[in-house]
């Protein structure tokens, strides 16, 4: 099992598409938590965080997700989920997190959530 966290950010003006690869536990979730934190620091206020091809999401990885969904609604913008996989749903429905924050399962319908 790998500790190894992938994470490439596109760019376009306030937006961020911030994609994760791997598993988002205790050991990895301070470099999700970093870049997050980071995007919001360069004023990035609109994150689009594309889950699809993150295999495990831990209460750590939950707490990076969260934090950044406060920061950017502080900021005036939003933070969403695209394609989170089934295992990552469930962890959070399990959290009660999908009635709190916006899940897209389509890139064109998560753009068009910020006016693009």
């Amino acid at each position: 099992m790998s500790n190894t966290l992938e994470i490439n950010t596109e760019i376009y003006g306030k937006l961020a598409e911030v994609t994760v690869v791997g598993r988002v536990d205790s050991s990895t979730s301070p470099q999700l938590d970093d870049k997050l934190k980071e995007l919001a620091d360069e004023k990035k206020s609109h994150i689009i965080l594309d889950l699809s091809q993150v295999s495990f999401l831990s209460s750590a990885g939950l707490r990076a997700v969260v934090s950044s969904l406060r920061t950017s609604r502080k900021i005036g913008g939003n933070t969403i989920l695209l394609n989170p996989s089934e295992r990552v749903l469930e962890v959070l429905q399990l959290a009660g997190l999908d009635s709190v924050i916006d899940i897209y399962h389509d890139k064109q319908e998560a753009l068009d959530s910020f006016g693009r």
